[in-house]
């Protein structure tokens, strides 16, 4: 059984505030992969693939996969052609709205990540440099547009 049915996760267009442009998905070929992968292994059909960040490697953070079968207290949850994602919160700043891809090149075999929020990466791909783009709206208090003669 699909862990996202059996416990009535919702789907991806918007969960827990998070809108789908900051989703984190899989490409067709990486979906079809991994579920190869997860049949090999004969994982249970209660799992998910975890994908999340940590500190370290070449770049700074480096990218960590894992299957999963427990949903925690802090983890956001996605799906992508029909296999669960989970990612914590904390990773979920460093990776929204990247796309998982999966690449059969000779001498780059394995999942690769286009991480709009990476400002680089090293050879290995699977490290990154993190670029904080915050969006700024510039608000100005009533009170500052006001002349001296306005609280007279």
């Amino acid at each position: 059984m699909n862990l996202l049915k059996k416990n009535n996760w919702r789907t991806p267009s918007v969960m827990d505030g998070v809108l789908q442009e900051k989703m984190i998905s899989l490409t067709e070929k990486a979906a079809s992969k991994i579920l190869s992968i997860m049949k090999d292994q004969k994982v249970s059909g209660e799992t998910v693939l975890r994908v999340g960040v940590k500190g370290g490697g070449c770049s700074g953070f480096t990218y960590t996969v894992d299957f999963d079968t427990r949903k925690g207290k802090f983890d956001l949850e996605f799906e992508s052609y029909g296999l669960g994602i989970l990612c914590d919160k904390k990773s979920h700043l460093y990776i929204k709205g990247t796309e998982i891809d999966w690449s059969d090149d000779l001498n780059d075999r394995g999942l690769k990540f286009n991480n709009p929020s990476a400002k680089g990466s090293c050879g290995c791909r699977t490290s990154f440099m993190y670029e904080h783009t915050e969006t700024k709206t510039e608000t100005t208090p009533n009170w500052m547009g006001m002349n001296n003669a306005d609280y007279l």
